[in-house]
C-alpha cells in the first residue's frame, strides 16, 4: 500500500477523535462555569419565553441560579417554570419564580419592580433580552409606533435597571447585562425607529458602566446580528434578495443560535467583560467603516436601497 495512504488512514482517525474531544472539554468547561458563576445566585431574565432567554433559563437553572423568570404571557411562564423544575433535580435546584413584565406597559412597571424585588429581597443578575423588531420606510411608521418601540427598547429597560440599582448599590454587588443588537452600534435603512431605540439603550448602559463602578456593579453589553429562533426565519433570510447594505444585517448565516448567544453571556457573567461584540468579519468592518470612513458607509447604505427599489420596479 501507498505510503501516503497509510498515512492518511491513520491520521484522519486521530483528526476526527481529537476534534470530537476538543468540542466535549469545551462544552464540559462551559457547563462547569454556568454553574460556579451562577449557584444560588438571584437571575432575573427580563423576556423568559423568547429562544434565548429558554435557553438561558435552562442553563441557570442546571447551574443552580435562583431564577425569576419575566414575560408578558402567565399561562406560558407557568410552562415554562414547570418544565424546568421537571427537567431537573429538586434537590440541587430552586423552583422558579415568575413575574408578569411588559415593556411596553410603562405604567406596570413599578409594580413589576416591586414584585421582582419581593422575590428574594435582592438581586445578583439581570439579563435585559427583550426587545420589539420593527423595519419600515420611516414616513410610514406612526408616532405612535415610535413611542412603543421606545418603551419596549429604551424606557422599559432603563426603568428596570433604575429600579433595582439602590438593592445592588446597597449591597454593593450585582451585574446588568444587556443583550442589544449590532444596530445599537450601526444602522442601516428601514429600521429608523428600531436602530434609535437600540442607540438609546447601548448609550444608556455604556454610561452607567462608569457610574456604578465604584459600587461593585459590573455593566456587560453583548451586540449580536440577529438572533435565529426558527427554521421559517432561516429559510425566510436565505430567500430574500441580495443587498448591498442586507449583508450588513442578515438572519443567516451571520446569525447566532440560542445556545451560543447563551455561551456567550456566561462567559461574560463570569469574566466580568465590559462589551461583547457577536458578527462577523463584514458587519465588524462596516462599524470601523462608519467610524472612520463615514462617507463611504453612507454611499454603500444608500446604494443597497437605490437598487432594492430598481428591483421592486422591474
Amino acid at each position: 500500500m501507498d505510503p501516503t495512504w497509510t498515512t492518511t488512514i491513520l491520521v484522519v482517525p486521530c483528526v476526527v477523535v481529537l476534534t470530537a474531544g476538543f468540542f466535549y472539554l469545551y462544552g464540559a468547561i462551559i457547563s462547569l462555569l454556568s454553574k460556579t458563576s451562577v449557584r444560588n445566585k438571584v437571575v432575573v431574565i427580563t423576556d423568559s419565553l423568547s429562544g434565548l432567554g429558554k435557553e438561558c433559563a435552562g442553563v441557570f437553572h442546571k447551574g443552580g441560579a435562583r431564577l425569576i423568570l419575566c414575560g408578558k404571557s402567565w399561562e406560558k411562564l407557568e410552562e415554562l417554570a414547570d418544565e424546568l423544575a421537571n427537567a431537573s433535580d429538586p434537590s440541587a435546584t430552586f423552583p422558579p419564580k415568575i413575574v408578569l413584565l411588559d415593556f411596553g406597559d410603562m405604567d406596570s412597571m413599578a409594580e413589576a419592580i416591586a414584585e421582582i424585588l419581593e422575590c428574594y429581597g435582592c438581586l445578583d443578575i439581570v439579563i435585559f433580552n427583550s426587545s420589539m423588531k420593527v423595519k419600515a420606510p420611516a414616513q410610514s411608521l406612526s408616532l405612535e409606533m415610535d413611542k412603543l418601540l421606545m418603551d419596549n427598547n429604551y424606557f422599559g429597560p432603563i426603568t428596570l435597571a433604575k429600579g433595582v440599582l439602590p438593592s445592588m448599590i446597597s449591597r454593593r454587588s450585582g451585574h446588568l447585562l444587556l443583550v442589544n443588537s449590532i444596530q445599537g452600534k450601526i444602522a442601516v435603512p428601514f429600521r429608523t425607529a428600531y436602530a434609535a431605540s437600540k442607540h438609546a439603550v447601548q448609550a444608556f448602559f455604556d454610561c452607567l458602566r462608569a457610574e456604578v463602578e465604584e459600587f461593585g456593579i459590573s455593566v456587560s453589553t453583548i451586540n449580536h446580528t440577529f438572533i435565529s429562533c426558527s427554521a421559517s426565519e432561516t429559510t425566510e433570510a436565505a430567500t430574500s434578495r441580495s443587498l448591498l447594505w442586507s449583508l450588513l444585517y442578515t438572519r443567516k448565516p451571520r446569525g447566532v443560535s440560542p445556545d451560543e448567544a447563551t455561551t456567550e453571556i456566561v462567559r461574560t457573567l463570569n469574566n466580568k467583560r465590559k462589551e461583547v461584540l457577536i458578527a462577523p468579519s463584514l458587519p465588524k468592518m462596516a462599524i470601523y467603516a462608519r467610524s472612520f470612513f463615514p462617507n463611504m458607509f453612507f454611499a454603500v447604505m444608500a446604494a443597497g436601497v437605490n437598487n432594492s427599489a430598481a428591483s421592486e420596479n422591474m
